[in-house]
């Protein structure tokens, strides 16, 4: 059997990542989204992620409970080990990631292939605002942001700036260009 693929959706917040996701399993229901572990609470709303406590989060931890984690915004975030047993059962998986974690992710996920969702700066600001939940200053720093990609990763880059379907599409085509 093959190996499934790690298919890593990165990009700036108010991207989109969350939403082309949900669109991409809604055209495919083949592929399994990563349940994230965070340490944040539950009730934070926004993707579906396990909320857990900074001390169960060092302790799965420490038990070997995540093939990859890393912190980053004052909160720490997991992929659960499990996801290791989805892959070998051929199933391609989807996991909101982030940029800064790619390398590792390589290291540990050989099936990796990168989903990079972009938008211009104007859509992001526009989407950042919409959100509620950061000053101008805030969004500001965040655009200002530069991350930039590994260069050995096979990487999908998706422009999210118009319609979702046609994000779909671009990323499907480029995920199953057999089918097209």
């Amino acid at each position: 059997m093959t190996q499934g693929r790690f298919i890593a959706v990165v990009g700036p917040s108010g991207v989109g990542k969350d939403s082309v996701m949900e669109a991409l399993i809604a055209a495919n229901p083949d592929f399994h989204r990563v349940r994230r572990a965070i340490t944040r609470p539950a009730a934070a709303g926004g993707e579906d992620f396990e909320g857990v406590t900074p001390a169960e989060f060092d302790a799965r931890r420490a038990a070997g409970g995540f093939a990859l984690w890393w912190s980053a915004h004052g909160l720490l975030y997991g992929i659960p080990a499990s996801v290791h047993k989805t892959l070998a059962l051929g199933v391609d998986v989807l996991a909101n990631l982030s940029r800064a974690q790619l390398a590792a992710a390589a290291g540990t996920f050989p099936t990796l292939h990168v989903l990079h969702i972009t938008a211009e700066p104007e859509v992001l600001a526009r989407r950042l605002a919409a959100r509620g939940r950061e000053t101008p200053e805030d969004i500001r720093a965040r655009l200002s942001r530069e991350v930039s990609l590994p260069d050995d990763l096979r990487v999908t880059q998706i422009d999210n700036g118009g319609r979702l379907d046609d994000s779909v599409q671009a990323a499907l085509s480029a995920l199953y260009p057999e089918s097209v």
